[in-house]
């Protein structure tokens, strides 16, 4: 069996989710429908269903096959022919590493990758910041609470523009002091995702405003019944503790039916990986390269 691939697209992402339904409750960051989408373009990411699963393959700066989705553990890995022919897969959630190692043994290699693994908070703890840990954290958001005439929006269509206008001043002013190609591949991946915020099933985020301008937003999505992924979160660092309030207000107002809240990974970045464990992850979901041998 050949798989049939064919670009990532909005009209097939009924067919997604139900592939996505299938896999287990803690779902890995990266195969959120607006991720995928959101990154389609700049990793050339495009996709095949085939028995309830769905194979997602990378074309660019190499080929390479991201994790199937799917009811992982009713699928016959070992008669797969195309396992075989894809041969190099990343982003690999730990359960689904687990299950092919027992279906291919030593035909596949397995490797840890730490700088994709996702941290993953408890929602409860970032409403709260109660306790020493978070000392620093809640007195940032009592710092913006108290200096700051705010108000917070949960986000709807009506003010993506908004949204977009403050993104596209953050992005320039972030570029000329830290410019990067990660971060115009952010820009156009964020873009992508809202200008297409109302037709991405289950999009959610918020905006804080100050003087009725937009100073902070962020951009979520549920992965499952019991966590919500944030997606983008971007502030004017002029307001002193905005990260920290947009981050408690919109967990406090729209994410607080959850238990769990995925802030993805860190690639690596030292800064990025110090700012996440800052705020006391309950645990990791591991991720892993893997490659497999062509012939059995």
């Amino acid at each position: 069996m050949t798989l049939e691939f064919a670009p990532v697209s909005l009209d097939r992402q009924k067919e997604y989710h139900a592939a996505l339904t299938g896999c287990p409750q803690l779902l890995t960051s990266d195969f959120s429908f607006a991720n995928v989408f959101g990154w389609s373009e700049h990793y050339g990411l495009e996709w095949a269903f085939h028995k309830d699963m769905c194979f997602i393959r990378q074309t660019r700066p190499e080929v390479i096959h991201w994790a199937p989705v799917g009811p992982w553990e009713k699928y016959d890995w070992a008669a797969c022919c195309a396992m075989r022919e894809s041969a190099r897969f990343t982003r690999v959630p730990e359960e689904l590493a687990t299950l092919w190692k027992t279906a291919y043994g030593d035909d596949i290699a397995i490797i840890e990758s730490r700088d994709h693994w996702d941290y993953i908070y408890s929602v409860e703890e970032l409403v709260s910041l109660s306790g020493k840990k978070f000392h620093k954290k809640k007195n940032l958001l009592n710092q913006f609470i108290k200096g700051y005439d705010f108000r917070y929006e949960s986000m709807g269509p009506e003010c993506v523009e908004e949204v977009l206008e403050m993104q596209d001043e953050w992005y320039k002013w972030y570029e000329e002091n830290n410019p990067s190609e990660a971060l115009k591949a952010e820009n156009r991946a964020i873009t992508r995702v809202l200008h297409n915020f109302d037709q991405i099933t289950g999009l959610m985020g918020a905006t804080l405003r100050v003087d009725g301008k937009v100073i902070a937003y962020t951009v979520a999505e549920p992965l499952c019944e019991d966590s919500i992924v944030i997606h983008f979160e971007k502030g004017d660092i002029r307001y002193k503790g905005v990260y920290q309030a947009i981050n408690q207000m919109f967990l406090e107002n729209d994410g607080a039916e959850y238990t769990n809240v995925n802030r993805e990974q860190d690639l690596g970045d030292q800064g990025l990986r110090k700012a996440k464990l800052s705020y006391n992850p309950v645990f990791f979901l591991k991720k892993y390269e893997a490659e497999l041998s062509r012939s059995s």
